[in-house]
């Protein structure tokens, strides 16, 4: 519980002002009669000091509005998956909202990292993989950016037409999560929630960015509607009948207008193949792992090569594999190159070979996706251009190293590529990205222009986590996005390919070898969403830092006048 200074007493507004609490603690419960979300100057004040005193002792934030902060960031873990209850997203939003609302900043903050907290502890389990004290940190640091957001609620609350205020912040949080330090880290996006919803086809429109907007923007609305009810409790109900029914009528238009937006998926037909060959799980040295890894995507492309040529399976136009499907640098290992190329001439088809790669001053790795042609052998390639900080390059290393020895476990930083994986494979032209790359919307954006997106992924640190399952959720809501099939090649799973609609055509298990093959749609036409770019995010983000601008000017206009 956070200490908050007790606040006086003060007469409503009269009927036509703004509605803005005077004082920086106080709910605003009396604003003009019928607006969205205010109970309206005719309830007794009785009733409106107790809906102000919800969850308030002594000036404190008090136990309830604690609790109902905690359960709401469990709420909206639920929505992700494994567990993907996605309607609870926008509940969850509702119960955090309801916490805030009435605050002080710096009370709200503080609940919105408790609620924050609540969120990314159980979003981010597989983490604890590799250690459950990097587990509890990264999500603790995530948790800081609800801060700001849990203060900017507060805030915005005290303004008309606050819903939609509140929804735009949410955006904010996101763009800063995903933008800073080194480069964010934006995984668990509200809009990742929602990849198998009546929401998911927005993205086509505004992104994953107007996906979270419209989630949030749900969530603030039930909260809206909450606030009615909670506010015409005692009274007559058709003195709640007009806002309640503008906050829920808002709510049910923009669901039912995810269900109207087409998403086309027609294009020229193209066969792809995913190649999954699995890992060796114990028993073996580091190269004899790494060896293992290559000689499985090895003999799972042979092995495809031979249900070809038996005629049990359609002969693919390219084949996928995944990140880290050769530890082994084939420029400069004999044995791999071999290994590599005479699986590719097997087939007969170009394939994306996932590689790790020596720089030339030989200080640095390269973690690459290299076209591998049958008959000329590897040629273009894409470096992946956002390794991860802590993960596979270390900042401040010379500081690092000596305070935490698990870091030398990073003996050298994997190099930034410069440019992005749009390449020629085969008949199409792909867009490529690596892993966690998929979470970052410029990364995703600046490939879309090919006619199929790659994901090459490896998650056998994080097998059977929450992780895999996440991160093909990210690949569904990037298909809509882009309007573009996308190919997960993942080393142990979970591998997929999903259509440009977001449909999953094939998934694999975790932990198998696995060999996908269908005939997708090779698409060029261009989403809105492609078109617009970073503006919706943008617009949304300067709109929530706008209305916190306003809410904190008027209520100091407000105080001063006192």
């Amino acid at each position: 519980m956070v200490a908050q200074e007790t606040l006086p007493d003060r007469t409503p507004p009269a009927a036509g002002s703004a509605g803005e609490p005077g004082t920086a603690g106080e709910p605003d419960t009396a604003g003009e009669h019928g607006s969205v979300g205010e109970p309206g100057d005719g309830a007794p004040r009785g009733r409106a000091a107790r809906l102000a005193a919800f969850g308030r002792t002594n000036g404190r934030a008090g136990w309830p509005r604690t609790l109902l902060a905690i359960a709401s960031g469990l709420v909206m873990w639920l929505a992700f998956p494994p567990i993907d209850l996605w309607p609870l997203a926008p509940v969850g939003v509702a119960m955090f909202t309801l916490a805030l609302r009435g605050l002080r900043g710096r009370t709200a903050g503080w609940l919105g990292f408790v609620g924050g907290a609540a969120f990314f502890l159980p979003v981010l389990t597989g983490i604890a993989k590799i250690g459950p004290d990097g587990w509890i940190l990264l999500s603790l640091v995530q948790a800081l950016y609800f801060v700001p957001l849990g203060a900017g609620i507060a805030l915005v609350t005290r303004l008309r037409a606050w819903p939609v205020w509140a929804a735009a912040l949410w955006v904010a949080e996101e763009l800063l999560r995903g933008t800073v330090p080194f480069g964010g880290f934006p995984w668990a996006r509200l809009a990742f929630s929602q990849t198998a919803a009546p929401l998911t086809p927005y993205a086509s429109v505004g992104g994953a960015p107007l996906v979270t907007f419209l989630t949030a923007l749900i969530g603030a609305l039930l909260a809206c509607a909450a606030v009615v009810v909670l506010g015409h409790r005692h009274g007559p109900a058709k003195a709640a009948a007009r806002p309640l029914a503008v906050a829920l009528g808002a709510a049910a238009v923009i669901v039912g207008g995810g269900l109207v937006i087409p998403t086309p998926a027609e294009g020229k037909p193209v066969t792809v193949a995913v190649i999954q060959g699995n890992v060796p799980r114990l028993g073996l040295d580091f190269q004899g792992q790494r060896k293992a890894v290559l000689d499985n995507h090895v003999k799972q492309t042979r092995e495809l090569a031979r249900q070809v040529r038996a005629g049990q399976a359609a002969r693919p136009e390219l084949v996928v594999w995944p990140e880290n499907a050769s530890d082994l640098d084939p420029y400069a290992e004999p044995d791999a190159y071999t290994a590599i190329d005479g699986a590719v001439r097997d087939i007969g088809v170009p394939v994306l070979v996932g590689a790790l790669v020596d720089t030339p001053d030989g200080k640095r790795v390269e973690n690459r996706g290299i076209v591998w042609d049958p008959r000329s052998g590897p040629g273009d390639y894409y470096v992946k251009r956002h390794p991860v900080p802590f993960g596979e390059y270390l900042p401040f290393r010379d500081v690092l190293t000596k305070l935490i020895t698990r870091f030398e476990r990073i003996p050298r930083d994997f190099a930034k590529g410069t440019r992005s994986g749009v390449m020629r494979l085969g008949p199409v032209t792909i867009g490529d990205v690596i892993c966690f790359e998929v979470a970052y919307d410029k990364e995703v954006r600046d490939v879309a222009a090919g006619n199929l997106l790659v994901v090459q992924t490896n998650n056998a640190t994080y097998g059977k986590t929450s992780l895999p399952p996440q991160q093909i959720a990210m690949s569904r809501l990037r298909a809509v996005e882009h309007g573009r099939t996308i190919l997960v090649a993942a080393t142990s799973g979970i591998s997929a390919i999903v259509a440009p609609d977001g449909t999953m055509i094939d998934r694999s298990r975790e932990f198998t070898p696995d060999i996908q093959v269908a005939s997708v749609p090779a698409r060029t036409s261009r989403t809105l969403s492609d078109r617009l770019g970073a503006t919706p995010e943008r617009a949304l983000a300067l709109l929530a830092v706008g209305a916190a601008g306003v809410a904190v000017a008027t209520t100091r206009r407000k105080n001063e006048g006192k």
